[in-house]
């Protein structure tokens, strides 16, 4: 197998591939499944994510937070985790070696910052009520 280059063509077959296997994965599948009705449409937003992160296009213009949110009850910090394996293993087999590190770095960039839009909550002192900001609760204390 050819390796594929970090340009548009090689993100969409990476795109193609990769969610080839989330779709079949046992722990990831029923989630996107149930989720996604039309998935070349999907595919092609993906497809212009990657391409708006990896190569600045600006063709992505979606939210992603929202998306996922949508899902958080069914959404768990560990199946980021084993998203992220699924994509190094993509990523190292279809893309050169650097590509594939700067994919993975990204994606666990990304990775990172949705688990703190889903799953973060400041509890105790910093914790804010609607009259009360979070320069006066630093102050409070």
């Amino acid at each position: 197998m050819q390796l594929a280059k970090l340009d548009d063509d090689g993100l969409a077959s990476l795109v193609e591939a990769f969610y080839a296997r989330v779709r079949a994965d046992e722990m990831l599948g029923p989630i996107f499944n149930d989720t996604i009705r039309d998935w070349p449409e999907h595919l092609h937003k993906l497809t212009d994510f990657w391409s708006s992160v990896m190569l600045t296009s600006g063709r992505y213009k979606g939210q992603p937070v929202p998306a996922h949110l949508k899902h958080k009850s069914r959404i768990t910090p560990e199946l980021f985790e084993h998203w992220l394996a699924l994509w190094a293993e993509t990523t190292n087999a279809m893309m050169d070696p650097e590509a594939a590190h700067a994919l993975q770095k990204k994606a666990a960039r990304i990775a990172q910052s949705l688990q703190l839009a889903m799953f973060f909550r400041i509890d105790g002192p910093m914790r804010q009520d609607a009259n009360t900001s979070a320069v006066e609760s630093v102050n409070a204390r």
